[in-house]
């Protein structure tokens, strides 16, 4: 999401089925699993929610949450805003940038599932800088995705990981290639870890993170 977009409108309707081929219900897990800590969510900032699968679950989990889902592709924000019918009252969607879009209220949970990895370093940088003030007093940002584990798997993650960049490169011309620090961006802006799961041998993480 550098200099060229990607366009994820041609795998929209196809990318739940693509993501079951590649990894089963483990990514969709991994976006799940720390819901419980999501429940008393007021305002709620979604990035590149994809079909809105998680949208769903997390308007279900949090009653009173109020939603802003932002995505460049208006097929998957389509698909979203289907998954999410019996709360749309509670839902907002916008096709923008989600580099530039400037979230109304003052949001008290950031989601970005799979998301920051379509990023820069310098871009999940200046996100985190940008958002940060314009969040609530203790405010969680819920972080999924890849990462490289150290040891024995350290290479075999890393071409698989490629392979993925390589994938997206084609179906959607992603010009990504590497995965960003998230944790070193949000550490610097005053966020802190406070829960964390890994799958797939540490391939795969959801972390949970405070604002001070």
């Amino acid at each position: 999401m550098s200099d060229s977009l990607p366009d994820f409108d041609p795998v929209a309707r196809a990318y739940r089925w693509l993501e079951y081929g590649a990894l089963g219900l483990l990514l969709e897990r991994t976006r799940e699993c720390h819901l419980s800590h999501l429940s008393q969510c007021r305002q709620a900032l979604i990035l590149g929610d994809g079909d809105g699968r998680f949208t769903a679950r997390l308007l279900a989990a949090a009653p009173t949450v109020q939603v802003q889902a932002v995505d460049l592709s208006d097929a998957m924000l389509t698909l979203l805003r289907r998954r999410c019918t019996v709360s749309r009252d509670r839902l907002q969607t916008f096709q923008q940038d989600a580099r530039t879009y400037t979230p109304s209220g003052e949001p008290d949970l950031v989601v970005t599932h799979f998301f920051l990895d379509c990023l820069t370093q310098m871009e999940v940088d200046a996100l985190v800088a940008r958002l940060t003030p314009r969040l609530a007093s203790g405010a969680l940002w819920l972080v999924s995705d890849f990462r490289i584990p150290s040891g024995l798997l350290r290479w075999p993650a890393w071409l698989y990981v490629r392979a993925l960049y390589l994938a997206f490169r084609v179906l959607t011309g992603l010009r990504i290639t590497r995965l960003p620090n998230h944790a070193a961006a949000l550490e610097r802006y005053g966020f802190t870890r406070v829960a964390s799961q890994r799958r797939l041998f540490g391939m795969l993480t959801s972390e949970v993170w405070r604002r001070a």
